[in-house]
C-alpha cells in the first residue's frame, strides 16, 4: 500500500494543458464514483484550481520504479488524453515525498505566488469533499490533519504572509503600470468568487471606486458588489458594460469563454478605441485568446502575471526557509505516526490471539470452581496454563531461529520483551 500524490501544476504544463485536466464540479462527481469503484485506488481527494489538479491517493500496491501508475492511466481515460503526453506534463510523489509535497503546497511554498493563503482553502474544501464521498480513510485523514497544523504553524511562526502578495494583487499591480490614476477607472469583474473578491478589495486599496462584478448568479454577484460599493449584473449584461469599462477581470468556472473577440472589439469601437486592460485568471480561461490581437487591448493570463509575482514575492524567500524547516518537521512526525499505525495490525492480532486463549481458560477453571474443586488449586493450574499457552508459539518460533542460526530473531526478540 502506498501514499501517492499525481499532478500537474503552473511549473510543469501550460495553461492550455491545465484547463484540459481541471475538474469542473460536475465532473468531480463523476470522476469519484469512478475512482471508488476503482481496484486499486482505496482513498483518494483531488484538489483542481487555476494553477493545479493533483489527486491524493492511497494505492493498494507498490508504484516505486513503475513507469505508470493506477492514477496516472486512470487521469488519462477520463480526461481523453495521451497516455504518454499526460506523463510528460504530470509529477508524481510516493509516500514520505507525497506527504513533504502536501504540506509544501497547503503552506503555500509550491504556489505561484510564493506563501499565498487561498491554497489552503482550496485544499481544505478538497479534503472535506472527499470526506463528503466517503473517500478518506486512516491513511489521508492523518495527512491531511498534519498537513493543516503545519500550515498554521507557517502562519504563525513566519512572516511568509505579510506582504500582499497573489495572483489578485499581480494583476491589479499590473493594471496600476498602465493606468496613473485607477481613481478615473472602471472595473468590470467577471465571476463572483474568492479570487473576485481579493482582485475587487485590491482595486479598491489601489483607488477604484467604480465596480461591477457580473456572474452567472445575480444573487451571488450582488454579495460581492455591496461589499465594495459596486453594482451587480448577470453574464448578459457584460456587452454594455464592456463599453464602459477601463479594466476587465475575469475569474469563473466556465468550461467555455464567455468573453470573444466580437464582443471586445463591438467595445472598443463604441469606446472610440480608448484601451482595455484584461486580465484573465480562469483555468480553462474565460477569454478568448485572440482578443490579445486587437489593437487597444492589454490582455495577460495567468502565466503572464508570473513576472510581477516574482519581483513581490522575493521578501518571502527567507520566511520560505523557516517554513521548509517546519514541513520536514511535520512530515517526520507524520512518517513516524504512520509507521506506529503499521504496527496496530499486528498488535490488534496478538491481543486478540492473546485474550482468546485467556478467555478459554478462563472458561475451564470457572467450571472446575463450580465443581467444587479448590480455588487455590483452579488458580495454579489456571495460570500455568495460560503461561504455557501463551508462550508456547514464540518458544517454537526461538528454538527453530535458533537452530537456523537467526541470531537477528533472537536479538529482536530479546528487544521486544526487554530480556536485558
Amino acid at each position: 500500500m502506498s501514499l501517492l500524490a499525481f499532478g500537474i501544476n503552473h511549473k510543469t504544463a501550460p495553461v492550455e494543458i491545465r484547463e484540459r485536466v481541471a475538474f469542473t464540479p460536475e465532473q468531480l462527481d463523476g470522476a469519484f464514483q469512478q475512482l471508488r469503484q476503482h481496484p486499486q485506488i482505496s482513498e483518494v481527494a483531488v484538489v483542481s484550481t487555476c494553477n493545479r489538479t493533483e489527486l491524493y491517493c492511497v494505492v493498494d500496491s507498490d508504484v516505486h520504479g513503475q513507469d505508470t501508475t493506477p492514477v496516472l492511466e486512470w487521469m488519462s481515460q477520463f480526461h481523453n488524453l495521451d497516455l504518454t503526453d499526460l506523463a510528460r506534463y504530470s509529477y508524481e510523489y510516493v509516500n514520505e515525498d507525497a506527504a513533504r509535497h502536501l504540506m509544501r503546497v497547503s503552506c503555500g511554498l509550491d504556489s505561484m505566488v510564493l506563501g499565498e493563503p487561498q491554497i489552503l482553502g482550496q485544499i481544505k474544501d478538497a479534503y472535506l469533499n472527499a470526506q463528503d464521498k466517503g473517500l478518506v480513510g486512516r491513511e489521508l485523514n492523518p495527512l491531511f490533519q498534519q498537513s493543516f497544523a503545519v500550515a498554521k504553524q507557517v502562519r504563525t511562526q513566519t512572516s511568509i504572509g505579510e506582504n500582499p502578495v497573489s495572483v489578485a494583487y499581480a494583476a491589479v499591480s499590473m493594471a496600476q503600470r498602465i493606468f496613473s490614476d485607477l481613481s478615473k477607472s472602471q472595473a468590470l469583474l467577471i465571476g463572483a468568487g474568492e479570487t473576485i473578491e481579493l482582485v475587487a478589495r485590491h482595486l479598491r486599496n489601489a483607488g477604484v471606486s467604480r465596480m461591477v462584478v457580473a456572474n452567472r448568479t445575480l444573487s451571488r454577484a450582488q454579495a460581492v458588489a455591496e461589499e465594495f460599493n459596486g453594482e451587480a449584473v448577470v453574464l448578459s449584461d457584460i456587452p454594455h458594460q464592456l463599453e464602459k469599462s477601463d479594466i476587465v477581470i475575469a475569474s469563473t468556472a466556465s468550461q467555455l469563454p464567455i468573453l470573444g473577440k466580437g464582443a471586445v472589439e463591438r467595445a472598443l469601437k463604441v469606446r472610440k478605441h480608448k484601451p482595455i486592460f484584461m486580465v484573465d485568471i480562469a483555468v480553462p480561461r474565460d477569454i478568448e485568446p485572440q482578443v490579445s490581437e486587437l489593437d487597444d487591448v492589454y490582455l495577460y493570463s495567468v502565466d503572464d502575471l508570473k513576472e510581477v509575482i516574482e519581483e513581490n514575492m522575493r521578501s518571502r524567500q527567507e520566511a520560505a526557509e523557516q517554513a521548509e524547516q517546519l514541513v520536514l518537521a511535520g512530515v517526520g512526525h507524520f512518517m513516524q505516526s504512520r509507521r506506529e499505525r503499521g504496527a496496530g495490525q499486528v498488535i490488534g492480532t496478538l491481543r486478540q490471539q492473546i485474550d482468546s486463549i485467556r478467555v478459554t481458560e478462563l472458561e475451564k477453571a470457572l467450571q472446575q470452581l463450580q465443581k467444587g474443586q479448590s480455588p487455590e488449586e483452579v488458580l495454579q493450574r489456571f495460570s500455568q496454563s495460560l503461561t504455557n499457552k501463551v508462550l508456547h508459539e514464540p518458544m517454537v518460533q526461538l528454538r527453530q531461529a535458533s537452530a537456523d542460526n537467526r541470531n537477528d530473531l533472537l536479538n529482536g526478540a530479546r528487544t521486544l520483551f526487554a530480556l536485558d
